[in-house]
């Protein structure tokens, strides 16, 4: 079984809410926020000890002094007090320049190990003070994706929200940290626009549950099928509609499917593989002609032959689906060969084909009438349809039901309904005085003539975009136990804390015991809802999202089909939640002996033996460069332009991803390496020259090898020995997905190197080899990246301590990801602000 919700276009209505109602939302927000930030400014720190200014003047003033300002530090203007962000930066910067030995440059100085550590030790001080003062200091709200799971979790809805927000920046890799998620006037009528679709989603319009639609419908009777049936479609004599191409006009969707109200629906598609032993993996997406909407996925499945009987096969998922949404079955891997169809009919085709029997789409599912948040807003309340005045209106299909609500003590029910309402949005218990301006507010709504029901609303709406709700409630300290436990459930589910999580955060569990918290965040991850970290995380980490942000040149890569676009990213999330719910070593970020594959990708990969449409675990022969991140498709996908790689696109990617180190930026002035289109030079090759340049040659050093590694690997992660070209080179003419292609191939592919240690390598796999030796480095950087996802803000100099200390208990306990996590949440840093 599979579930998913498909989004569609929300507009932006007009708000149903008054300008008082504006005023009073937004004055509150911003109040706060203006307030936190005004009480919260960290403290200026000097860092003029005559240790560390007589350091500079001796060691560092022939190049950073007197008018000399070698990669860009001008120490005659360097700030002797340390104020921001800013100044802070370019501190740590020469702590860690000058503790690593690349500066002084050591042919040009005679300093010995014990200056360097007194230097070092000196600069630490003020360093760890001021970035400890500062790091409690940002206030962090929820992200969009946050936002959305809250709400539909909050209210039993499936309503796509994060559209309709505006974009949420990213820092450290992460949407997630407070330093880029800012708050704007646009945000708050968003906010407001957002609640109104949710409510409006959540809220029963109808007495009784809602009918239940049956749609039963064959490809036979869809328009289509007058145009294609006999020439690219053919009807058998059981029914069946069976397509024999994956690609071109037509494509599948089914227009007898239109779904005639948003909800759940139970999808089950009858059908077998014609003219095959094989099973033929099918698409099954969703379809709306509504301008700008989107066409998700609900799945990749197989459907075999008929049975020993000649029976057929039923496939059953569930999805939400909005209104007059279809259907769309499409097969893949079928390609038409040496016969041309369309012009000589399906009649005489002996290939393999997807027969289709019938469609059946049973729903809105009523498993939950009415609603968990029309249940939250009104279980203190009588709520009655009002009676139209010809009861034979209610016979009517264009009908639409009034409410009244009703009450033996009316303030008593809005007093526990906004009590309940306020305590689930904002993770917290609440007291009387902060229900009192949702209070005013309904009795202002009351008085400008607004039904009680409409006033109920307008203050629910009101809570769900007050700062309690949108912002984390985190003091500055050690987290209490409501804090912690918004903490954790935002780490690992992604929303808002569950029950259980809060009766133990009311029971002070939390904070009084690390074995609670464990025993919570081990509930956690063995729930499903662990799949939105998984998405988040990895999509983040390992740049995922950016999938889509370049489209493979069709001339060079044919191969490249949604299919695998989607098979590919799926590969890698769950890739990454095999090693963290079997707790398998970190090192298998860089080889394993297993991947996670469907038929697509291994045909992508050249391995055989794999024929299901889903992803799974296949264990891998040991020579295959398969295992592990680096040949995975999507991480060498997002490291590519869509045409030609870059060794240092994809070295940048992999110090700063997997191994946690953050190359400077390139010097001002300083440009790019463009490739040579025709293919008479290899990026490599002119990449000698740049990184022979003496402001280039330190960083080049560090991210050039591991590109250079990983040029094995095409734009869309196949391997290679060649480039391929559109230019100079040996022709190859293939047919792909039955269009003729033709590209060349051109020079052969160096994928040796050096490391900055000296150790050398010559291809991709001696490369991770070496890689294999620093697993301390591999989950330092994973722990690191962990604390800054789950904490909202970028480690810094005063957590330095706690990572080395977090890394070498992880190196006690074999560095497994499982117990990694479990360091991480019962960490200092993870457990204060």
């Amino acid at each position: 079984m599979s579930q998913s919700r498909i989004s569609g276009p929300f507009p932006i209505r007009p708000s149903r809410h008054s300008s008082r109602t504006k005023f009073f939302l937004f004055a509150t927000a911003l109040a706060l926020v203006a307030n936190s930030f005004a009480t919260n400014a960290s403290e200026p720190t000097s860092v003029s000890d005559p240790e560390i200014q007589t350091f500079l003047q001796n060691h560092c003033s022939d190049c950073h002094a007197n008018g000399a300002s070698e990669g860009g530090l001008d120490l005659d203007t360097l700030p002797g007090t340390i104020v921001g962000a800013a100044d802070l930066a370019v501190w740590v910067r020469i702590h860690d320049r000058v503790q690593s030995g690349e500066m002084p440059p050591p042919d040009s100085s005679s300093l010995d190990e014990s200056q360097r550590t007194d230097f070092t030790t000196a600069l630490a001080a003020p360093l760890t003070q001021h970035h400890a003062s500062e790091k409690g200091t940002v206030l962090r709200r929820l992200n969009r994706r946050e936002y959305e799971n809250t709400l539909n979790d909050l209210f039993g809805t499936a309503v796509e929200l994060e559209t309709l927000l505006p974009a949420d920046g990213r820092s450290h890799e992460f949407d997630n940290v407070g330093e880029s998620l800012g708050i704007s006037m646009v945000h708050l009528e968003r906010y407001l626009d957002a609640a109104d679709l949710v409510l409006e989603s959540a809220i029963a319009k109808t007495a009784d549950p809602p009918k239940t639609h049956l749609i039963e419908t064959h490809y036979a009777e869809t328009r289509e099928a007058k145009t294609h049936l006999g020439k690219v479609w053919k009807q058998l004599d059981d029914g069946s509609v069976v397509f024999y191409q994956a690609f071109g006009y037509p494509d599948g969707m089914l227009r007898t499917s239109s779904i005639p109200e948003s909800g759940r629906y139970r999808i089950s598609i009858t059908g077998y593989a014609h003219q095959t032993d094989q099973k033929i993996p099918f698409y099954v997406g969703a379809k709306s002609f509504a301008r700008g909407s989107e066409q998700p996925t609900l799945g990749y499945f197989d459907m075999p032959p008929l049975g020993p009987d000649g029976e057929m096969t039923t496939i059953e998922l569930t999805a939400h689906l909005e209104y007059r949404y279809m259907l769309n079955i499409i097969p893949y891997g079928l390609v038409v060969r040496d016969y041309n169809i369309r012009n000589d009919g399906v009649d005489g085709y002996t290939g393999p084909g997807l027969a289709i029997a019938k469609v059946r789409i049973e729903g809105p599912l009523n498993d939950d009438f009415p609603s968990r948040g029309h249940r939250l807003i009104f279980d203190d309340w009588q709520r009655n349809e009002v009676m139209p005045n010809s009861p034979s209106k209610r016979e009517k299909s264009w009908y639409k039901p009034e409410f009244e609500l009703t009450s033996n003590s009316p303030d008593e029910s809005l007093r526990s309904s906004l009590q309940r309402v306020a305590t689930a949005a904002m993770r917290r218990p609440v007291n009387e005085a902060e229900l009192t301006p949702y209070i005013e507010l309904f009795r202002s709504e009351q008085d400008r003539g607004a039904s009680t029901e409409e006033a109920l609303r307008t203050a629910v709406a009101a809570i769900l975009c007050s700062p309690d709700f949108l912002y984390f409630r985190e003091p500055a300290g050690k987290l209490d136990d409501h804090a912690i436990a918004t903490r954790l459930s935002y780490f690992l589910h992604r929303t808002t804390p569950d029950v259980a999580l809060l009766k133990a955060a009311d029971q002070n569990e939390l904070t009084r015991s690390t074995e609670s918290l464990l025993s919570h965040a081990k509930r956690l991850v063995a729930d499903p809802r662990l799949d939105r970290f998984v998405v988040d995380f990895t999509d983040a980490w390992l740049n995922l999202r950016d999938i889509d942000q370049t489209s493979p040149d069709q001339k060079l890569f044919p191969e490249y089909d949604r299919y695998l676009r989607d098979s590919m990213v799926e590969e890698t999330r769950q890739f990454f939640a095999t090693l963290l719910r079997e707790n398998l070593p970190v090192t298998n970020l860089v080889k394993s002996d297993f991947a996670m594959l469907n038929l697509r990708l291994a045909d992508h990969y050249g391995i055989e033996g794999v024929d299901h449409a889903n992803i799974r675990r296949v264990p891998l022969p040991k020579d295959s460069v398969r295992g592990g991140l680096l040949g995975q498709a999507s991480v060498l996908k997002v490291t590519a332009n869509g045409t030609n790689t870059s060794p240092v696109v994809r070295g940048v990617w992999v110090t700063e991803r997997l191994l946690g180190v953050h190359p400077a930026p390139p010097p001002p002035g300083i440009s790019g390496v463009e490739p040579d289109i025709r293919g008479a030079a290899t990026l490599r090759q002119l990449l000698d020259q740049h990184r022979n340049e003496d402001s280039c040659r330190a960083c080049h050093a560090l991210i050039d090898p591991p590109g250079f590694a990983l040029e094995s690997f095409n734009p869309i992660g196949g391997w290679r020995d060649r480039y391929r070209s559109l230019g100079e080179g040996e022709r190859i003419d293939l047919r792909v997905n039955n269009r003729r292609v033709q590209y060349r191939l051109g020079l052969p592919v160096d994928s040796s190197g050096a490391l900055p240690s000296g150790e050398s390598f010559e291809g991709f796999e001696a490369f991770r080899e070496c890689l294999l030796k620093a697993p301390d480095q591999l989950a330092k950087s994973l722990i690191t990246k962990w604390l800054t996802f789950a904490t909202g803000r970028e480690m810094g100099f005063s957590d330095r301590e706690e990572i080395e200390s977090l890394t070498r208990q992880s190196a006690q306990r074999g560095h497994r990801l499982r117990t990694m996590l479990a360091l991480v949440i019962a960490s200092d840093i993870f457990r204060t602000k």
